[in-house]
């Protein structure tokens, strides 16, 4: 074979291996381009969440500067899509008293929701000598002689979308439910026996993604 053939024959590979680079590149923004328009277009809407009910069990302190708490927390979740549903991926629950975290966290279990369903969850979320700033500490002892309190219960995690086929990647969620407690002679509540106290809330919750 001449020099010349060989850099002709040299020279189609090239022409063809660029042609198959490009198309590629082609397809691949192509496919982009439909995820991104379907996207746009049925633009997700993020998850409600309301905070039905809470158990208080325990909420003591008693010692200086340490609080020991036991509550159960009723949580309803909604997904307001119609074609895209929601990956919960990891949610952790806990219980804030004036900003400052006043409980563990307890994770609720991963979970899948479809489009316009309603999840509902009832996790336990406790502390126990949970050590609580002084200033705070004042404020919790003059809220237990007046018989209420104010908290926030709180979750955190991660979701995906999706849309069809397509699972788009992790958003962080933040939700805040505020709970207002009266507990002087059950106050609101309803005495669920082992000093336990149930009170109804139905309290929407601000989130955001």
């Amino acid at each position: 074979m001449s020099v010349k053939e060989c850099d002709h024959h040299k020279g189609r590979k090239r022409i063809i291996f660029r042609k198959i680079f490009w198309g590629i590149i082609v397809f691949l923004f192509i496919i982009l381009l439909t995820i991104l328009l379907i996207w746009a277009i049925l633009r997700p809407t993020k998850p409600t969440f309301v905070l039905l009910d809470i158990t208080v069990a325990a909420f003591n302190a008693t010692q200086p500067n340490f609080l020991t708490s036991n509550f159960q927390v009723t949580l309803s979740s909604r997904n307001p899509n119609d074609h895209i549903g929601v990956y919960y991926d990891r949610l952790d629950t806990y219980i804030t008293y004036r900003s400052q975290q006043i409980t563990y966290r307890t994770a609720i279990p991963p979970s899948y929701q479809g489009h316009k369903e309603i999840d509902v969850w009832s996790p336990f979320v406790y502390g126990t000598d949970v050590p609580v700033a002084p200033f705070n500490f004042v404020s919790l002892s003059q809220d237990q002689s007046n018989g209420n309190f104010f908290v926030n219960v709180k979750i955190d995690g991660r979701v995906r979308w999706k849309v069809g086929a397509f699972i788009s990647g992790r958003y962080h969620l933040h939700a805040r439910c505020p709970a207002y407690i009266s507990i002087g002679n059950n106050g609101n509540g309803v005495n669920m026996g082992e000093n336990a106290v149930k009170y109804q809330l139905d309290q929407r919750c601000s989130v955001s993604v």
